[in-house]
Formats: C-alpha cells, structure tokens, sequence
C-alpha cells in the first residue's frame, strides 16, 4: 500500500498536466477537472451510495441495479461515478431521480478524501474489477461498507494480484460484500484473501441488459441493410477488425449484396479503421458524419458513434462479439441474443465463460479463430440457420438471467444502508 501510494504521489504531476492538457484542448471543461479532482455534486439530506463503473459497458449493466435500489428507497440518494466522460453521459441518459452523475475522483488520497467529505456517502458499491487501493483503504478506514456487485476476476488478472499478496488481502478485507459474476472469480478472489463468508450472490449484471432499439431509425436502415446478409462485428478491438475485413472482402466478392456493420470498442479509432476498411479494397460510409446509407459500392457501416450497440444488433442476423480474437476477455453474448442475432466469437471469452460454455454446449453459438474460420461460420449461417442459433441462444442463456440473485443482493445492499443519516 505504502509502495502504491509513492508511485501515484511520483505520477501526479504528470496527472495534473494531462488535466490541463484537456482543458486547453477543449476536451474537458472546468468542472470536469473539478470532478476528477473530487469535488463531488452536492447531496441533500437522507442516505447517500455511491455507485461507481468504469464507464459504459459497466454502468449500462448496473442500471436495473441502480433502478431497484432507488425504487426500494424513495429517501435514498445515489451518487453515479464513471472514469470516461461517456460513461458520465451514459448514466444521465438514465434521467433516474436522486441520481447524481459525476466523474470518478483520480485515486489520490488527497482527491478522494475530498470527495468522501463532500458527498458523504453511506456506502460504495463498485462494478466488476473496480478495485482501486485508495479508494477501498479509504472507505474501510470511515467504515464504509463496500460492495462488489458482478465482481469479474480472470485467471491472468488473479495471477497480478497474487504478486503482491499483503495488497491483495488488505484490499480483499476492505470488501464487506461480493458478488461475483461466476464461480470461477469467487475462487480468485477467496484465494486472494477474501473471506469466504463475504461472498454473496452470483450474478453476472450482463444478463439483464436491454439494449434500446430506436424503432424508426431500424426502419429506415433495414432496406440498406437486408438482415440475412449482414454481418455485425461488435466491440471489436485492435488486431481484429484486420481479420474481419479480410473475411468479409471474401464474402462480399461472392455476393454483392452482404453488408458489414464495424462498431469498434473504442470510436476514437474511426479514422484509423476507415484506413484498414480502405486497405481492403472496400467503401464504407461512416454514422457519426451522417454520409449516406450502406450499398453494393460502399458495403461496410463503420458504426463510430455511442450507445447504439442495440441498433446494430437488431440489423444484422449474424454478429461477431469482439474482444476475442485477441485476449481481451470478449464482450457480452446476453445482447445479441437477447436481439435474436446468431452469435460467433473468438477463442478469449474469459469475461463471460459460463455463458459462452452454455453457448458453445447447446450449438448457440459459433467458435472462430481467423479470416478463413469467420468467412466460413458466415457462409453457413442462412436464415434459417440464423433463426435457429438465435433461438437456442435465448434458450441456453434464459436460465444465467440471474433474477432471483439480483433480487438477494438488492436486500443485502439495502441491509447495509442505515435507516437515517445525520448530515
């Protein structure tokens, strides 16, 4: 602990000039640096959580959670933090009452005490791998409770903590519940020092998510991207979107009338994917600069833009789930299924391997691992063969929805939260 805390007092300077280097490039205003540096929103009287995700996968799992607490508790405030300025943005979209959106404080000691004396929360609730040292050392020193909701541990993230065994336990202490996301992370994390009579539910918050589907606009998109014949893929990461163009070059040579929608992970990589989308041979159109629909000329959709991850599903009868070509841990199979898009994924599923091995078990889902195995797994999937996978999706992850696990950690969190607060 002591070591972590003299390397982030060693990078803070470095910290503090990025923050400025935001503001002069417009990127960040004011208050956004005022958030960061954990001048929290103002909270009125009664109770106060403080919910924090990394940004919007995270976030966009936790609604149905933070909907249930503030339903449960109409004198509950919640306080909403994300590290991504998207993510900020995604949880007021939610428009929730009592529900606060702010920027995460940096994980200084100085930051966050700042930010723990003005919100003044009765407890934390952090998302997935949300595990920063200060931030828990911190909140156990007030003795706030800390929660762990869909808590997410991988074999090779358990691997790093395992080097440094005293900050592990120490961390793993600062825990009053967890909920992990399988059983496997419940393992890592007891392994880690957590004591085995704090952990709670298994849940994975995934499998609730609905995505929104504008209507109107599927409408319109839908003749320009006949749903048979086109392929999705979703959340894609770097060293992947090489293999898919690659793989649908062959697809669209021996049929013009197959589409691509690309949605990056991360749409700041636009301008180098339209490169690559180039490179191939292929024309594209590009969503967030509005210039047209998809055709025979221009097959590819590079789908640059935010929160309409639903809108893509809905399109494409075929979706590739990203993050797992390359050992990103994959994305989440609930989404496509839950849109009735036949799912294909690559080798690295370890964020979501219970419900992938559900998958793979019943024939829901297709595993590929290059340009050769994507085109082929595309080829085989007609429109019927698209509607039957799609169904046994839906079927092989009904039962992993989690209702009854998600209704057990709401009662455990609101056991945590005291009746009345003196402000």
């Amino acid at each position: 602990m002591i070591l972590y805390r003299v390397l982030l007092t060693l990078v803070m300077p470095a910290l503090l000039v990025r923050l400025a280097l935001r503001r002069l490039r417009g990127t960040e205003d004011a208050r956004d640096a005022a958030e960061r540096l954990g001048v929290g929103p103002k909270t009125p009287g009664g109770p106060v959580l403080w919910l924090h995700g990394a940004s919007n996968g995270e976030l966009a799992s936790a609604r149905a959670l933070a909907e249930a607490l503030l339903d449960a508790r109409p004198d509950l405030t919640m306080v909403v933090t994300a590290n991504t300025m998207t993510g900020r943005a995604l949880a007021r979209r939610w428009a929730l009452p009592r529900c606060l959106p702010a920027l995460a404080p940096l994980d200084l000691r100085l930051f966050t005490g700042r930010f723990l004396a003005r919100v003044k929360p009765a407890l934390l609730v952090v998302i997935e791998n949300e595990f920063w040292p200060n931030r828990l050392e911190m909140a156990r020193a007030r003795g706030l409770p800390v929660v762990a909701a869909g808590a997410r541990m991988s074999a090779r993230t358990a691997a790093g903590w395992a080097r440094f065994p005293a900050l592990s336990r120490r961390l793993m202490r600062a825990i009053t519940l967890l909920s992990p996301q399988d059983r496997a992370s419940a393992t890592r994390f007891v392994a880690l020092g957590l004591p085995e009579d704090r952990v709670g539910p298994v849940l994975n918050l995934k499998a609730a998510v609905a995505l929104r589907v504008p209507e109107a606009e599927r409408v319109r998109l839908a003749p320009a991207l006949p749903r048979d014949r086109t392929l999705l893929a979703a959340s894609t990461h770097e060293g992947e979107e090489a293999v898919v163009l690659r793989a649908f070059a062959a697809l669209h040579s021996e049929d013009p009338e197959r589409r691509l929608i690309l949605a990056p992970r991360h749409p700041r990589r636009a301008d180098e994917i339209a490169r690559m989308i180039a490179a191939a041979g292929l024309g594209h159109v590009r969503r967030s600069t509005g210039d047209g629909l998809p055709d025979a000329a221009h097959p590819v959709l590079l789908a640059d833009t935010m929160g309409e991850m639903g809108l893509w599903y809905a399109l494409a009868g075929t979706s590739f789930v990203g993050g797992s070509l390359v050992p990103k841990g994959g994305h989440t199979p609930y989404e496509p299924a839950g849109l009735g898009s036949a799912i294909l994924t690559g080798p690295h599923v370890a964020n979501a391997a219970e419900a992938f091995a559900a998958l793979i078990a019943a024939g829901a889902a297709r595993e590929v691992g290059d340009a050769d195995s994507l085109a082929a797994a595309v080829r085989a999937l007609d429109p019927a063969a698209q509607a039957a996978q799609a169904a046994r999706a839906r079927a092989a992850l009904a039962a992993t929805t989690g209702a009854a696990a998600r209704a057990a950690l709401v009662g455990d969190i609101l056991a945590l939260l005291p009746a009345r607060r003196d402000r």
